[in-house]
């Protein structure tokens, strides 16, 4: 028991790897055989990691979820921020760079659309939930964005780490409504070719819930929702903090 306990300590991003391999293939069975392919994969995937990191940040008293396990501590390397936009970079390897280039106006439309709408509807409900400061305000509207943009933001502009909780989970619920959302609307939308997929991903922006509400619809279309979102997540990072916050500051006064 002491070398399998040393060796898990002694490769705890081969664990880690193994972990979210498991929990995979439980959100696969539940896709497939409860949801009947309904329900994404990855959604569910999605949920049942927070869950585990709730308990695991319960059980230990932490502040990493599960990473604080000794034993799966690994957890913590595999979800930082060099390997997560790795995963990011490499889903946009499949794309064709010559239906990018006829979608390169429309998708930088979508961009700019995307990111101001999500930003306003984040900031018009934190305002309604009776917060008036501008990197509140702020912080809250780029969580709309997505969870990667809130705590880039809150960070820069220094807003505590509950509105930055508040600004990921509203990102977090957005990945996880369009995820599940997607494969039903795909039809309705004409989302069944590259060009759409660039424009979808470029309007909602999250790479986790555009990245698998795709793939539960057509799996060819993944690489052009995500580069786009990828995309997305950067002009969010870059306008949230600085233009859009300005704008903020000017109509609420501080």
């Amino acid at each position: 028991m002491e070398r399998i306990l040393k060796f898990i300590h002694d490769n705890g991003l081969v664990v880690a790897f193994l972990v979210v391999g498991v929990v995979m293939i439980f959100s696969e069975v539940i896709s497939k055989k409860v949801t009947r392919g309904k329900v994404p994969a990855a959604a569910i995937a999605i949920i049942t990691g927070l869950i585990l990191a709730y308990i695991g940040g319960v059980y230990s008293g932490g502040k990493k979820g599960v990473a604080d396990i000794p034993l799966l501590e690994g957890l913590g390397m595999m979800g930082s921020p060099m390997l997560r936009d790795f995963a990011i970079v490499s889903t946009a390897m499949g794309a064709s760079v010559l239906v990018m280039k006829k979608t390169g106006v429309l998708g930088a439309i979508s961009l700019l659309i995307g990111v101001t709408l999500s930003f306003v509807s984040g900031v018009l409900l934190a305002f309604a939930w009776g917060y008036r400061d501008a990197a509140v305000l702020t912080t809250i509207g780029a969580g709309a964005c997505t969870y990667i943009v809130g705590p880039v933001t809150g960070a820069a502009l220094g807003a505590s780490s509950e509105i930055i909780a508040l600004s990921i989970a509203a990102g977090v619920v957005k990945a996880v409504v369009v995820a599940v959302g997607t494969p039903f609307l795909a039809k309705s939308i004409g989302l069944n070719n590259p060009h759409t997929a660039m424009i979808f991903g470029g309007l909602i922006g999250t790479n986790a819930g555009v990245m698998a509400g795709l793939a539960a619809t057509d799996p060819k279309l993944v690489p052009y929702g995500a580069l786009t979102a990828t995309f997305y997540t950067g002009l969010g990072c870059l306008l949230c903090p600085s233009v859009f916050h300005l704008i903020v500051r000017a109509i609420v006064g501080y």
